[in-house]
Formats: structure tokens, sequence, C-alpha cells
């Protein structure tokens, strides 16, 4: 069993690098026929990580509609939100500085556009915003990530107002987000879930062993009319949490088959 879940993890950190190096690759020849749009860089992550995905067969299923444009806000587990959600559709992202070091995923995540925030610097906040506020104004899909960390997947962290504020001013929609996992063995929290002290590589190794890995995604209704940043936040929130307990109703995982 142990040699399986080897050769099984083996198989899938190939594949990913193996896509992330065809990704490379054509996108080269994007840069070689000229600047490229966010938009178009957007699209450019949509197709590789779909690929990625589908290679290292990790299944993407989602209900509610795929939003056409606005800021998507999403609860966060792990580096596998940014796969999941680029498979489905193309996603401009709003990530934690630290996310740049991640290997792979870091990479891919600043060449596809992603807008990179340092919280601790409120002039950098603002420089973020303009960003955002750009991308929602072009009728893009942005992806916020408004706890601000990974969590081990036991409850929705606080949402931080504070990058609420471009869809406010600009009259965006925002689209409520739930991203839940299964697993045929081990658990979201110790095997999905990248947070706290984990390091990548021993963690992927693991995580990449497990039988069956699935991921669902929620879009919840759309949020309008919302009068500041901070009643965005905590009604986004409030959604988000109501969606995890739908995504909770569904069979145990750890009942699953292996």
């Amino acid at each position: 069993m142990l040699l399986i879940a080897a050769a099984r993890s083996l198989f899938r950190l190939i594949a990913l690098f193996s896509t992330a190096f065809q990704g490379v690759v054509e996108f080269v020849f994007m840069k070689a026929r000229g600047r490229t749009s966010v938009g178009e860089r957007a699209e450019w992550l949509h197709r590789a990580c779909s690929r990625a995905l589908r290679r290292m067969k990790i299944p993407v299923e989602h209900s509610g509609e795929i939003p056409a444009s606005g800021l998507v806000a999403a609860n966060h587990l792990s580096y596998l939100d940014i796969l999941a959600l680029s498979a489905l559709a193309p996603f401009v992202f709003i990530a934690k500085k630290e996310v740049r070091k991640w290997p792979v995923f870091g990479w891919m995540a600043e060449t596809a556009g992603c807008v990179f925030v340092d919280r601790e610097r409120k002039l950098d906040t603002g420089k973020v915003n303009e960003d955002v506020a750009a991308a929602l104004r072009a009728g893009l899909r942005v992806v916020l990530f408004p706890e601000g960390t990974s969590s081990d997947g036991s409850g929705v962290l606080p949402f931080r107002p504070s990058l609420f504020e471009p869809a406010i001013t600009a009259g965006a929609q925002i689209i409520p987000t739930y991203i839940g996992y299964a697993v045929s063995s081990g658990s979201v929290a110790h095997n999905v879930a990248y947070w706290g002290e984990m390091t990548f590589f021993p963690h992927a190794l693991k995580l990449f062993s497990i039988a069956s890995i699935s991921v669902n995604i929620k879009f919840g209704p759309t949020m309008s009319n919302l009068v500041d940043r901070k009643q965005a936040a905590d009604a986004t929130r409030n959604e988000v949490l109501r969606l995890a307990e739908i995504y909770k109703e569904k069979p145990d995982p750890s009942k699953m088959s292996a």
C-alpha cells in the first residue's frame, strides 16, 4: 500500500510539473506575439489548471452559476484552491505576498497577473485596490480570499473588509463562494489544507498520495447594493458559512472507499 501511495504521489507531481513546463512554453509564445492583457493571462492560467487537474485525476464539481464578472469572495484552504477555481473559468486572483514563494503555484499565479498584497503595509493595500478596481471595470472575474490566510477548514475565519472597497466603489457584484474538499483517506484539515507551519513538498507528497481527491465549489447568489466594505465583508461571510453548512450535509468523505 505504501508503494502504491508513493507511486501515486510521484505520478501526480510529474503531471503537475510537466503541465507547468508546458505552460511556460505556451506563455513564451504568447509573449513573443506582443503584450498580454490581464484577461489573456487569466485565460492562459485557466487552460493550464484545467489540464493539470485532469492529468492528476482531481475532479472539480461546482453548483451555482459561474459568474461572468465581479468579485468572487471565497474561503481559503490550500494551494489547490487556485487550481480548482481556474480550472472552471478564467479568474484573476488577489493573494497574500507569501504565495509568490510557493513552488510552481507562486510562479503560475504571478505569471497569470495575480495581484499580491502585503497586508502589513497600508500603502500597498491602496495600490492593490486600484489594480482590483481596474480589473473589475474591465469586466473580469476577480477572486478574493478575504480571510487573509489559509486555514484547516474547520470553520471560516472573519473576513477582512479592506479589499472589498474596490467592488463597493465600482458597484461590482460580489459572489460568495465556498470551496470544499473530499478525500478517501486522511482528513481535509491535515492532508488538503495548507496552513500554519506546513511546508510545500512534504505536504504535497502526502496530499497527492491519496487515492481519491475531489473539489466541490459552491457559488452563492450575487450580492449587490451593499453600503460599505464592512457590511460587504460581514454579509459575504455569512453567506459563505451558509454554503459551508450545505456542503457538510453531504455524505461523510471519510466513508468513501479508497
